[in-house]
Formats: structure tokens, sequence, C-alpha cells
């Protein structure tokens, strides 16, 4: 099959000409050395500049990061060589290395060592710790371009020269000249590099008679030109995870070929000009390219690993290695946690014939198919044997172990116990063909599913999925477009029915193959069916469960993660990374099967699974149900405090949910640490109190702490005992607002008066005294006096003493007998809440004017008879009427009137 190599461009930034780009090994950053003189470092995932500063004046040829120092070293026109630290962009070192410009430098893997070569004709390597030459080479008759070591032996390195040579060398036991020379080029050379890893003993060359050759440096013999670049190719490498070759050329493009096949795979052009430089990062599928206007980074391939798993046995790739794991080896005892990578023993089963693109599993799980390079083979799982191989785009397997293949020219071969069964050519261009319960093929506009046993069309459908998947049993199947996914649920029985009838199958096949069960608007990465239930990775990386058309998050991922399979004995989900790393999610099969049956309405078989969900799933089982609106059946059996009080709520159990709280409160008082629930007392008193259910309101809201609410709830009620302990709470609260009116509604002016002291809001309390309670005048006066003698004593003076200066307080003792004449009214006979009419009428008295009317103790007595004199009243005296009762027969406490009944004391007296 072609190369997977979808090509994603994650950094576009232009700049100067660059020469030289670099990746920096564990930081998201390349390097540019530009020919400016200037080095930029990107962030290719941001796509930003990370930091930049100017190495000199003239171009800088060639510029590499040295992570061990933290350095970035520099080769440029003057013929300097310069160390940086790139945290603090400081000049670590500056020498000057040659006598004409540094054409390139390469950095020892291990070593303190760099090599550097230059047009001088020259090759020296130096030790850094010391900044010394080590040693000079000799033997290039015209400019060394590039020099690079060898990988597997990393005393030896290879360069070439314009003078079309490429040259090998050893950099120990003194020996300056070269070991030996590989010729064939018909133009300069102008770069060389070995393979990745050093696992072949080849190196590559790109040349000004624009081809690229592979040389093998055992034989000391070219094996393969690379023709294609229409100009000087100018960078070539191999990729080092990869089986590709990356080479670029002045023609402005880059080109990719494969490493087996030497086939041109892909050519590349971002309309930047001419190509200099290309880099790759180790153990990732980035690379970097280097052009006349600027740089440009690109992720190569797919990056969703090459893996299958069949009953916990784990078989994946890397590179052409296949290695296997199993999953049921597991110590339980060193399992990590959910999401957490496991511990793996993995175990390597051999090289792959064919570079592998695809790994998928015989549904028995004795065999293993690998797919790649427009071929197949199928090897046994115990141990790499070759089974059965052959010519193949795409392989896939169905579900009684048939297979089928895809060459290049769209024809489409079923094979039946190793032996070709049939072949077909769809009459329509094939992008994809996917197995299963049927034999999908996928065209440009729709998918059509053919039977396996003879080319028969089931159904073509109008949607062009990118995966296909299959439930075990064949009943349900997933497409999962670029967009969204559709969940078909496919009817066995109908196609059976209509083939056996010989029914009339029309361009679009069986009309009952499939019904439309649900479409979710979300990205389907990878997934699988486990029962009824559909469980995928979405592309916002969340691991998501859907049964029925019920979305359930079961975890945020962290990373890209792939859906591996499911394990019914472990109940646990498998994911796994491009790394290859395997993590576990838990997904009870009980709770699945249990969710399914809620969603058929069988409750007789959701009985029967409930029994079989472990106490610790109870509460997303309670979760599940209340989505359904099944709220009662939810809070039989929610063990989370939480959720059965707002469950309760919900359902109007009002006294069960305050027993909740009061159970939370108990933890929370055992826990010191705790916080006490009274977010949720005063949310059950808002319900209370809308429901009519005063009493436990009340109790909420003094649970709770909520003044605001007492103080409305109990003046609305006229319920003077509770309004009392309210005012109490909220002095010890310092809610001095609304105990003092609490207390002046209860006609206790003192209390009211030493709210406001304690408050020290003295002169509120001075004119609150002079109007409600003058005979507490003096001592008020004397504080106030006393505090604002601290900021000014002459002000302070200014004040009046009622006890010292009585003439000033016209009416002064006609206000202390009606202050008298009240107080004993309160004390002897408080007027009750239902009296309020009759109150009234006190409202409309000059108290002092009616005080002058008669003595001190005939007003005394006038207001103890609770009858004002300016007028008679319109009804019986409130006084003498029965109490209010409320609708459970209990006795509502008397009250003093409201407000309203302030204006009745001796604050009308003149000033």
């Amino acid at each position: 099959m072609p190369l997977r190599l979808d090509v994603k461009k994650k950094l576009s930034a232009r700049s100067d000409r660059v020469k030289c780009v670099d990746f920096h090994p564990t930081e998201p950053w390349t390097l540019s050395a530009l020919y400016s003189g200037n080095i930029f470092i990107w962030d290719y995932n941001t796509q930003t500049l990370v930091k930049q500063f100017e190495v000199c004046n003239l171009p800088v040829r060639c510029a590499k990061f040295v992570t061990r120092k933290q350095w970035i070293v520099t080769a440029s026109d003057d013929m300097t060589l310069r160390a940086f630290n790139y945290n603090t962009l400081e000049k670590v070192h500056e020498m000057e290395a040659h006598t004409d410009y540094i054409r390139y430098l390469a950095v020892h893997g291990s070593m303190p060592h760099i090599l550097s070569c230059s047009d001088d004709m020259t090759i020296k390597l130096w030790e850094w710790e010391k900044w010394t030459c080590v040693q000079v080479f000799e033997g290039h008759a015209h400019y060394v371009m590039m020099c690079q070591w060898n990988p597997k032996d990393t005393t030896i390195f290879a360069s070439c020269s314009l003078d079309r040579s490429l040259k090998v060398w050893g950099a120990t036991g003194g020996n300056s000249a070269a070991h030996f020379t590989l010729t064939g080029h018909q133009r300069g050379v102008n770069c060389v590099e070995y393979a990745a890893g050093g696992e072949k003993p080849y190196l590559i060359s790109g040349s000004d008679d624009r081809t690229v050759r592979i040389w093998d440096y055992q034989t000391k013999h070219c094996i393969q030109t690379l023709s294609g670049h229409t100009n000087n190719v100018s960078a070539a490498l191999f990729h080092p995870t990869l089986p590709i070759i990356l080479t670029g050329s002045e023609d402005g493009t880059v080109r990719i070929w494969h490493q087996a096949t030497y086939r041109m795979e892909a050519t590349l052009n971002y309309f930047l000009e001419r190509v200099w430089s290309l880099a790759v990062l180790k153990g990732s599928t980035t690379a970097a390219i280097g052009y006349d206007e600027g740089t440009v980074a690109i992720k190569l391939g797919s990056e969703e690993p090459v893996v299958s798993m069949h009953s916990g046995k784990v078989i994946f790739a890397k590179g052409n290695e296949i290695l296997t794991t199993n999953l049921k080896l597991l110590d339980e005892d060193t399992v990590p946690g959910d999401g957490e990578r496991l511990p793996l023993a993995i175990r390597e089963m051999g090289s792959a014939e064919i570079f592998p693109q695809c790994i998928s599993h015989h549904p028995n799980g004795r065999l293993f198919a690998v797919c790649g390079d427009s071929e197949f083979v199928i090897y046994t799982a115990q141990a790499l044997r070759n089974k059965s191989f052959g010519s193949a785009v795409e392989f896939v397997w169905g579900f009684s172990g048939a297979y089928a293949t895809r060459d290049g020219a769209g024809k489409i071969t079923i094979f039946q116990d190793f032996k070709e069964s049939f072949s077909f050519k769809p009459p329509f261009a094939v992008d994809a063909i996917f197995g299963g319960r049927l034999l999908a093929v996928c065209g440009s506009d729709f998918i059509c599913f053919y039977d396996w046993t003879e080319y028969r069309l089931i159904r073509r459908i109008d949607v062009v999925p990118k995966l296909v998947i299959w439930s075990e049993d064949g009943n349900n199947v997933v497409l999962a477009t670029p967009d969204s996914f559709y969940i078909l649920k496919h009817d066995k029985d109908a196609v059976t029915a209509a083939v056996v009838g010989n029914a009339a199958i029309d361009e679009d096949g069986i009309d009952a193959a499939f019904e439309l069960v649900s479409e979710v608007t979300d990205k389907v990465q990878s997934g699988t069916w486990v029962g009824d239930c559909f469980v995928y990775v979405s592309q916002a990386q969340r691991l998501i469960s859907l049964v029925a058309g019920s979305q359930e998050t079961i975890a945020h991922l962290d990373r890209p993660q792939y859906m591996l399979g499911y394990m019914p004995d472990q109940s646990k989900l498998y994911l796994i990374d491009r790394e290859h790393n395997v993590t576990s999610w838990p997904l009870h099969l009980a709770l699945v099967e249990y969710q399914s049956a809620i969603m058929r309405k069988d409750f007789t078989a959701s009985e029967r699974h409930f029994a079989n969900v472990p106490e610790s799933l109870h509460n997303r089982v309670a979760r599940f149900l209340e989505n359904q609106s099944y709220t009662a059946e939810a809070l039989a059996i929610s063990k989370d405090d939480d959720h059965r009080f707002e469950l309760a709520t919900q359902l109007g159990r009002l006294q069960m949910a305050a027993d909740i709280i009061t159970s939370m409160s108990e933890q929370a008082a055992a826990t010191a640490a705790a916080v006490p629930p009274r977010a949720k007392w005063k949310s059950l008193g808002d319900v209370a109190l809308e429901q009519g259910d005063i009493q436990l309101a009340c109790r909420c809201f003094v649970e709770a702490n909520d003044i605001g609410s007492l103080f409305l709830l109990q003046t609305s009620c006229g319920d003077a005992v509770e309004l009392a302990k309210t005012a109490i709470m909220a002095r010890d609260s310092g809610i001095s607002n609304v105990a003092c009116v609490c207390f002046l509604l209860l006609g206790d002016t003192k209390s009211a008066l030493q709210v406001l002291i304690q408050a020290k809001r003295l002169p509120e309390a001075a004119f609150f005294a002079r109007s409600y309670c003058p005979s507490e005048l003096a001592e008020v006066v004397n504080l106030w006096k006393a505090d604002l003698a601290q900021v000014n004593q002459a002000v302070a003076e200014a004040l009046a003493d009622p006890a010292k200066y009585p003439d000033l307080f016209p009416g002064w003792e006609l206000a202390l007998a009606a202050e008298k004449a009240f107080r004993t009214r309160i004390e002897q006979s408080p007027p009750a809440a239902g009296a309020y009419l009759a109150e009234k009428k006190w409202l409309s008295m000059d108290v002092l004017d009616e005080v002058r009317k008669l003595t001190p103790e005939e007003f005394n007595a006038t207001i103890l008879r609770g009858a004002p004199t300016a007028a008679p009243p319109e009804a019986p005296a409130a006084a003498a009427a029965p109490p209010e009762t409320v609708e459970d027969g209990t006795r509502s406490p008397e009250m003093t009137p409201v407000p309203e009944a302030a204006e009745a004391s001796p604050e009308s007296s003149p000033p």
C-alpha cells in the first residue's frame, strides 16, 4: 500500500535566507541560521519566535544545538566558530577556526567533539572543554561542504566536497588521511548523511549534478541513483523513524522517496524559493526545511500507532520490528491507577519483510496480517511464521475469517481459507475498504456494503466515512465521517429473507438492511463496541461512552491516545499513544448492559444486570437514571449525599432533604476541615418557603445563618419570638442594620440603641436616643463627645448634654414621660400582630401634644388601654381579639406593630 504520508505544516515563518536548520531534542524549538548573520529560534507548536540574537554581520552558514552544555554553536563567513548559551544568549566562546568560510559543523553524540569543514579544504576536530584543535584532516581538492559522524561507529565520519568525491575518515589513531574515497557524481557534492541509527551501512549524498546517490560504504559501491530534481541538490537524509528519504534542491522542492523501493512518494513545494537545509527530529515524524525566504516545519505520516489487540494480546510495529505484549499477564498488585502508564513486558517477535502500515488480528486471534509497501503478509500470532502473502494496497478481515484485498487498480479479491474465492472491480473509483460483518467499499461520494460469500450489493449509503466500526455480534455499526458519526442497526434477518426470497435489489441495495439509530455531531478518532455501548476517543481527547444516544464522559485524556480494545474479564478499556504507552480505564460490562436495558425499557433485564453492578458504581447508575428522568429510582440507588439532596429536592421530599443535610452537617462537624453545608440549607429553605412549609423554611434559614431571609419570613408572619432570636443572631454576626430594625420592631429600643453603639455609629445612636429612648441620651452624648474629642476637642465641647442643659431640649420631661408610658405598655400588654389596623391609629397622634393635653398619668393610662384619644377606633380593640392561627392549628406568637409604629414615639417632639 502507498505510504500514509499525511503532511501537516506545523510552522511557516518568513525570514532572510536560511542556511541551516536544527531541532532541540526536548523543547519544541527549531533553530534557523540566517544569511543575514542572525539566529532565530522558533516554537513550532505555537508558531512564535522564542529567541533571536545576532552572531555577526556576515552569513551564518551553520548552527547546531549542544544540549549537554545548553549551547548553540555557530559557524560563519568571518571564519569564526562561536558558542552561545541559548538560555541567557550570552557568548560563551569565540575563536577563529579556519582560513576561509566555514560550511558545516557536526556535533558528536557523546564525546565533547565538534567537526568543522571549510572552503580552505580542511576538516578540523575540536575538543570543546578546552577549545583546542585535536586534529586537522586534509585530502579534499575543493571546498569541503559537509561532514557527518557515523552513528554506528562514532570514531568514523564522512565528508563531501565540490571535488565530486565523498571521503570516510577515522577520528582516532592520529591518522589524518582518509580511509577511502567514493566517487561517481558528475559535479560537486553538497551534502552527505549516514543511514539513521547505523542499521544499514549506507551513505546518501546530493550533488550539483541534480542526483541523489545511495552508497554502501562496506562494498564502496553506489547502489542507487535518485533522479528527479531539476536543480542542484542541497540536502539529503534518511528519516529516522519512517522508511523514507528526504531530499531538498535549489529547484524549490522537497522530494520524498521510499527507502526500500526508491520510488518517489511525494513532492512538497511551499514556494519559498531555494531549499538549503533539512533536519529531522529523532524519535519523531517532524522535519524542518530551510528556504531562501524562511523556515517550514512539517509533520509526516500518521500519529496513530500501528497496533492490534485480541483478547489482551497486543502486537505493534516499530519500524520493521514486530513486538508483542500480553495485558493478561499484568500483576494486579503493581497495576497503576486509571490513566497511568502500564508496566508492560514487551517481547520482540522479529522483523517483517515489509514496512508495516497496518496490523490487524484474525477474528480468532491466532493469526495477524501486516500490510505495507503494496504487499500483505499473514503471520501466526505465537511466532512470526509466514502463513500467506500477496500484493495488496489494503487488507481487511471478515467476521468469519475470510479476508479481502484491494490492489492499486481498485480490484477487490475475497479469500476463503487462504484461497481466492472471487474478485470484482466496483463500477466506481475505490478509495478504501473496511472489514467486519459486511465488506464495505468506500467511493468518493458513498459507501457500499457487499456480501462476503458472493458479489452481491447489500446496501449503498450516501456518506463517506473514514472509519467503519462493527459491534462483535454484527448488529450495530458506526460510520465515522470527518465531522460526525452515524450509528446504524444492521438487520441480518431482513437481508437473509431478501436474498432467499430473490427480492428485487436496485442500485441502492436492500432498504431494510440498515436502520439509522442516531447521528452524533462529534469527531471520532478511534473507537470500539462494548456490548450495545459504543466507546470512542473524540478529537478533543475525551474518552466517551454512548448508550442509546446517551453520552457520558469517562475521562479527559492528557495526550493523543487511541482505542486499543476492551477486556470484559477485567472490565477495562485499553488505550495506546504513539510512543506505545498503554493506559487503562474502568468500564464495567454489567453497567453497560444495565444502561442498555434501561434504554430499551426492559426493566426485568435491568434488575438482573443491576445485581452484578458493584456498589462503587451505584452513584454513576444514579446519574444515568436521573438523565433518563427516573428521578425516584436514582434517589433510591445513589450513595452520594450531594446527589441525594438534589434528587430529594426535585421530588419535593423536603423532610428527607433536611435529614440528608443534617447527616452531612454531622459529618462536617466530625471533620474539622470540612465546611458546613449552609448553601444547601439555604437552597432547601427557599424551596420550603415556596411550598408553604414555614416551619421547615425557618429551620433551614437558621441553619444557613441566612438572617435576611429570617427577617423577611418572621416580619411577614408576625413571629415576635423568632424575630427576637433573629435580632440576637444578627447582632452577634455583626449585621447591625438588621439587628437594629428587629429590636425596634419588637419595641426594645434600648437593645436597638446598644447595637448602634457597638457598631461605633454614635451620631446615629444619639439621634435615635433623642427620638425613641431619651432617658439614654445623656450616656450616648458622653460617648459621642469622648469619641469626637480624639479628632476635634472644640467640636466635642459644642455637643449639649440634656442633663446639664435641659432648657436646650424643649418638652424634655414630656418626652421622658411618653417613653415611660410606651415602655410600660410594651412590657405589660404588647399588641398582637393581628391588631395592626387598630394600632395604626397611633400613627397620626402627636405624642407631645397629647401629653400636654393630659397629665403624664392620664397619658399612661390611655396608652395602657390601647385606644388613642384623638379618634375612636373603627373596630373593636384588636388586643382582645383571639390570636390568628396557621394551617397546622398552632397559635402565631404575639408581636408589636411593624415599622410605622415608631412614628408614634416622641420623635414628633420639637428638637
